[in-house]
């Protein structure tokens, strides 16, 4: 990003909130109790429950996840397929009122300070990624929210980039309707793991495999259900269908047929009892 990185990353956050206390209310309201039960799904779902995992590089990545979400932070001037979304995050901390440790809040800019992996690695110990972990643990709940806030908009861009917007409208609200909460949970988790779909960028052979591609592929049929177990159930099949077209689209160099087993388990958990 720009000079302009802070302002730019508040005053956006700042626009978001406003559309979503804008919106009118078609979907489930979340209690404190379901949200942090949901923080603690995706936590387990990306961290297996492990602190460690709040600081990751992945092996084959070039860029550090983060937090609970393992939201991605690139370097200056880094350019990616990937959606960033820790500098969001950092922005969300500073419109809820919430003090940043003291070494990020005196960054120049918010962009990834460490050169590479191996770089990150050697300071896993070290006393700022120490607090930067206790940091993303204790707050685990404003996380939670700001990923909520991403679902909640998700809907207005994949619209605007679905030949039947109300069709995809009516799809997104009988999958939040599901099953309470774990509609809403399904819907979360997907867009914070693998995106909305709408971007360009993100894409194998022109297919993406964002929340748009799996609300779109759903079953039709299923969709009618008066069964929210059975409405989930076509919501995980379908992701499933996308994430193994992903995979098969994917360049060979990346392997990404490691992955399937564990998205595969991750589906299975937005089924009550999953």
């Amino acid at each position: 990003m720009s000079g302009s990185r802070r302002w730019f990353a508040v005053v956006g956050l700042w626009w978001v909130c406003l559309s979503v206390h804008a919106q009118p209310g078609a979907l489930p309201q979340l209690n404190t109790h379901q949200q942090q039960w949901i923080a603690d799904q995706i936590f387990q779902n990306e961290c297996a429950g492990r602190e460690a995992c709040l600081t990751s590089w992945n092996a084959g990545e070039d860029f550090p996840s983060l937090g609970i979400g393992h939201f991605i932070w690139y370097r200056t001037g880094q350019q990616e397929a990937f959606k960033e979304s820790f500098p969001e995050l950092l922005a969300f901390y500073v419109a809820s009122g919430v003090s940043l440790p003291s070494w990020i809040a005196g960054l120049a800019e918010w962009d990834n300070p460490w050169s590479d992996r191996e770089t990150f690695l050697a300071s896993q110990d070290s006393e700022r990624m120490q607090s930067l972990r206790q940091f993303l643990l204790e707050t685990r709940q404003v996380q939670a929210a700001f990923i909520v806030q991403r679902m909640r908009n998700s809907l207005a861009l994949m619209q605007a980039h679905s030949d039947t917007p109300d069709d995809l409208q009516q799809r997104f609200a009988t999958v939040a309707n599901a099953a309470p909460p774990y509609g809403m949970y399904a819907l979360i988790d997907y867009v914070n793991f693998k995106g909305e779909g709408v971007s360009a960028s993100e894409r194998y052979q022109g297919q993406g495999w964002g929340l748009l591609q799996v609300l779109e592929h759903m079953d039709m049929a299923a969709l009618q259900s008066d069964s929210g177990e059975q409405v989930l159930s076509a919501f995980a099949r379908s992701a499933r269908e996308i994430l193994d077209r992903r995979i098969a689209n994917a360049p060979a160099e990346r392997n990404e047929i490691r992955w399937r087993a564990g998205w595969h388990k991750r589906t299975e958990t937005y089924l009550p009892g999953g």
